[in-house]
């Protein structure tokens, strides 16, 4: 099986050798498209479909690529880039390089495969089209959707009609049938109708097939002639409906492995009037069944468990199945592999004995040369040889039309004809001429047997000797002188074996099986008697060519003569090169367009001619290297004047010296096997290949003995370079030590430098720490005293606010006095008027009353004068016993300060109050109320000089806390 992987090229060929498929699996080719990206990955085909001739088919991957691949011309073709992938495709249109595509945003466009252009675009479908059914006369195409079928023509590509269902029933397929103008649509409820194309009528109705093996179809598949419906589903039940009759007729039951059916199609035939009789059955396993459905045999089956198949296509003249594998890649079969068993014709009957000749030849006539290679004649007799030559003209002349006939329809005797006229064959036939007249068998299963031996040992290094420059054609030289040497032994052995080879590989290189047999068939024809010598030059060929020679040009050859220039110097180089040293490519092919067309002993006249045609300056050579250098180089001479001297030697000669009496006429390779050669000294041969495999054995030998030297040696160049490399590994690790040593010096150095530097950091921040303690502890005396500032000030304010409330209440105090006092006034005056009004007193009591009020006035002055001085006296103590308690904070243990003892500050306040008693006693004796506003104004007080105790006593008891922890002093 071959396989060709389509990589990213856009066209190339299927095969590179004709495919010969088995009977096994009927493969011809396997196709994969796989990407060469950084991770390489395969694209899945998905649909595929041929063309109405069936050499065509056309496939689409998920990417949207599609490919159109050529069966009968070899060849494959990127057509389009849809970017999206394909559901359904359709290549049998009216206009053969045309084909539907539908894709995956539901719409359907048409492209033409030879502009790779797009010709139409066709939307109108809400869901995915998975079916495209054409008409057989490529004008209408009908798309089918879960949801809807749609009737389109493709003349304009407008749609039609549409056909609407209810979302519950559903579509399954709407086709058309082949031959005919109606379209079966066929529902998921099992109902099938059929439409007329033209006025879209319903013609008739299935009936439902019988409740005992009721199934849900949903697959189907029509006959050519229209006449058959088959329908499965999920199920091992096929149902055969007669579309004439509208009825059932069959049901066949799969084998027990197929639960379910995938596809189903049927498998055409040309000799059976489109009334196919071969059903193709995909199942759920991957395998395709194909079975007759008269007989309800199993004939053959495509696919494995392995390699399933997901959907196949048959083309329209059943030789091809295209199918697409379960792992995205896509298989072309053969169906004439697969059927091969099955078609072979039944053994004969009847047995014919014959009865034996009733007349017998004579002895002579009925000499036999056996020889392999060639067709066995009658040996020639020197006695009779008269007899001979008539028995050989009569029988040329019976058979001289049937030889002249060529296959393909050629005739010898006219491409002569025509070769004479302008002395070469076409160009654009001349490898199909060729072909024909060489009769080539195109063994492909034999040339396959050789060509899988391998590269034979004798060509292993072929490309040492002829080193050419094209890796291909040295490729496929070696594997033909392979194929050669392992068809006959002789070819291993031959020296010049690749120079008479190497045109042909040249010229054949994309098909090495005609290059095979071209050069076989030059081997059995042209180059008779060749190896009776070997290995020497053929004397018996060459004493032909000099004898040639010395009729028609005995100058020449006295030259040659003179000069020790033998045949083997002036012939045999340009008979085993076959002239291609001395050629252009143009004239070596014209040249063999006469070889071919003509008898063997062509090619000998050919060596005569061209020494004849160049003895002008083949007579001013004088020295060997000059006959040599003439005779493998091209030289200035005209190849149709040495043809047209070559016919003219072969007409001219005589008989007794021509080569054609000593040389067998064409005899073309046998069919399906090639003939055995064994046309040369086998002793000698079998000695030399003895003798080369002894040399190749002591060469083995001596290699093996000179590559455990050269591993010794290896070895020991290994241990002293791993040796020196030690020492030096040695004396760069000392090196490295030292230098090592020498930085930690330094590194030590750097260190102690360093640590000063370290220490004097230390220092530093030592220092820095000690004022930042210092900062912190004034920064925390402050704030304490702050603190204590705060709450004297708070408790300042609390006197002032006390002292304001007092002074408040004082205030509003002396006004209501002051008021009652007006008021008494205002009332003692009202009276003292009224009173003198009324009774006009005398002026004593006026001056008595008049008294009265002036010392209620002086008595109201100097109680306020007294309640000042109070105010005064008790705001001068109060600053004097706050400012004695700061003092004795801030220095509570300083000596020098007088230190207040409790009892000194209460009878030095004690003084201080009882002067102010007698200031107050003296003013109370003057003012009336003064007494009230004492006994008020000695329970504030009272209240003050606690909270001034208790003050002092705190503050106290912090200082000789203070006194008793001097660390807290000391920086």
């Amino acid at each position: 099986m071959q396989s060709t992987d389509l990589g990213n090229r856009e066209s190339g060929k299927l095969w590179h050798r004709k495919p010969s498929p088995a009977a096994r699996d009927g493969i011809i080719v396997n196709i994969i498209h796989s990407t060469s990206d950084y991770l390489p990955k395969v694209l899945r085909f998905l649909n595929v479909a041929f063309d109405s001739s069936g050499d065509c088919l056309i496939a689409g991957d998920h990417q949207g690529n599609i490919y159109v691949f050529d069966l009968y011309g070899n060849r494959f073709n990127l057509v389009q880039r849809t970017a999206q992938a394909c559901t359904a495709l359709a290549f049998n249109l009216r206009r053969k390089s045309e084909f539907l595509v539908a894709l995956a945003d539901y719409s359907i466009k048409c492209f033409d495969t030879v502009t790779k252009e797009l010709v139409s675009w066709m939307r109108g479908h809400e869901s995915s089209v998975f079916s495209i059914s054409v008409h057989a006369s490529g004008r209408y195409a009908i798309t089918t959707s879960s949801d809807t079928a749609q009737l389109w023509d493709l003349d304009t590509f407008q749609r039609k009609r549409k056909l609407n269902i209810l979302q519950s029933v559903g579509i399954q397929k709407v086709f058309f049938l082949p031959l005919s103008n109606t379209i079966l649509s066929c529902f998921k409820d099992n109902s099938i109708f059929a439409w007329e194309c033209d006025t879209l009528s319903c013609r008739y109705q299935l009936p439902p097939p019988p409740e005992s093996s009721s199934i849900l179809y949903k697959v189907f598949a029509v006959t050519r002639d229209g006449r058959i419906l088959a329908a499965g589903g999920k199920s091992n039940h096929l149902h055969l409906w007669c579309l004439e009759a509208k009825q059932l007729f069959r049901i066949i039951q799969m084998p027990a492995r197929v639960r379910a059916i995938r596809h189903l199609e049927f498998l055409p035939d040309s000799f059976d009037a489109g009334s196919n009789q071969v059903l193709g059955v995909l199942s759920q396993d991957g395998i395709m069944r194909f079975v007759n459905i008269q007989t309800c045999k199993l004939l053959f089956e495509i696919g494995s468990l392995d390699e399933g198949i997901s959907s196949s296509v048959i083309s329209p003249h059943g030789r091809y199945i295209a199918s697409i594998m379960e792992n995205g890649s896509l298989n072309i079969y053969s169906v004439q592999a697969l059927t091969q068993e099955i078609n072979k014709p039944p053994p004969p009957l009847v047995k014919v004995i014959e009865d034996l000749p009733k007349s017998k030849l004579n002895s002579g006539d009925l000499k036999m040369k056996v020889t392999s290679g060639r067709v066995q004649r009658p040996a020639r007799s020197r006695e009779n040889r008269i007899q001979t030559r008539i028995l050989k003209k009569d029988l040329t002349g019976s058979f001289e039309n049937k030889e002249n006939e060529l296959s393909d329809g050629l005739n010898k005797k006219r491409l002569q004809i025509l070769l004479k006229g302008y002395g070469e064959y076409p160009m654009k036939y001349r490898m199909f001429i060729w072909r024909s007249l060489l009769q080539l068998p195109e063994n492909h299963t034999a040339f396959n047997s050789l060509e899988d031996k391998g590269v034979h040992v004798a060509f292993l290094n072929l490309q040492k000797k002829y080193p050419i420059k094209s890796r291909k054609l040295l490729r496929v030289l070696q594997r033909t002188l392979s194929a050669l040497a392992h068809w006959s032994a002789i070819f291993s052995d031959t020296p010049y074996l690749p120079l008479l080879a190497f045109p042909f590989v040249k010229l054949f290189q994309n098909n090495q099986l005609i290059c095979f047999e071209v050069v076989a068939t030059l081997i059995i024809n042209w180059c008779q008697h060749w190896f009776e010598y070997f290995p020497n030059p053929p004397i018996n060929i060459l004493s032909m060519i000099e004898n040639v020679l010395a009729f028609h040009d005995k100058e020449l050859l006295q030259h040659f003569i003179d000069h020790d220039i033998t045949s083997q110097l002036y012939a045999w180089p340009l008979l085993e090169t076959i002239f291609s040293e001395v050629l252009t490519r143009e004239e070596w092919l014209k040249l063999f367009d006469n070889v071919f067309s003509n008898h063997p002993s062509f090619l000998l006249m050919t060596v005569v001619a061209y020494n004849i045609c160049s003895r002008a300056p083949l007579l001013n050579c004088s020295l060997k290297d000059d006959f040599e250098y003439f005779f493998h180089h091209r030289n200035n001479l005209d190849i149709s004047v040495v043809i047209k001297e070559v016919y003219r030697l072969m007409d001219t000669t005589p008989t007794d010296i021509h080569p054609d009496s000593m040389l067998h006429v064409f005899v073309a390779l046998t069919k399906g096997q090639y003939p055995v050669f064994n046309q040369y000294p086998k002793f000698i041969v079998d000695y030399q290949t003895q003798e080369r495999e002894r040399i190749r054995n002591d060469e083995l030998d001596y290699l093996r003995e000179r590559q455990m030297v050269e591993d010794m040696q290896a070895e020991v160049d290994q241990q002293r370079v791993e040796d020196e490399a030690w020492y030096q590994k040695q004396e760069l690790l000392r090196k490295a030590e030292e230098t090592r040593r020498e930085l930690l010096l330094q590194e030590e150095e750097k260190m102690v430098q360093q640590r000063q530097r370290l220490a004097s950091v230390k220092r530093e921040l030592k220092v820095k720490e000690m004022h930042l303690q210092d900062a912190t502890r004034r920064r925390f005396l402050k704030l304490q005293q702050d603190q204590r500032e705060m709450e004297l000030r708070r408790l300042d304010d609390e006197l002032e606010r006390k002292n304001l409330i007092r002074n408040q209440e004082a205030v509003a105090k002396e006004m209501r006095e002051d008021t009652d006092a007006y008021r008494r006034k205002v009332d003692l005056e009202e009276h003292m008027f009224h009173k003198l009004i009324e009774t006009g007193q005398t002026q004593n009591q006026k001056t008595h009353k008049w008294q009265e009020a002036e010392e209620k006035d002086f008595h109201l002055k100097s109680e306020k004068k007294a309640s000042a001085l109070s105010d005064a006296s008790r705001k001068w103590f109060l600053q004097k016993e706050i400012n004695d308690a700061l003092e004795h904070a801030e220095h509570p243990c300083t000596k020098g300060v007088p230190r207040y003892q409790n009892g000194q500050v209460v009878s030095t306040c004690l003084s201080r109050t009882s002067q102010l008693n007698d200031i107050s006693e003296a003013d109370s004796s003057t003012c009336p109320s003064f007494s009230q506003r004492r006994i008020q104004w000695d329970t504030t007080e009272r209240d003050l000089m606690e909270r001034v105790r208790n003050l002092r006593q705190r503050l106290t008891v912090q200082a000789r806390n203070r006194c008793q922890t001097p660390h807290l002093l000391v920086t």
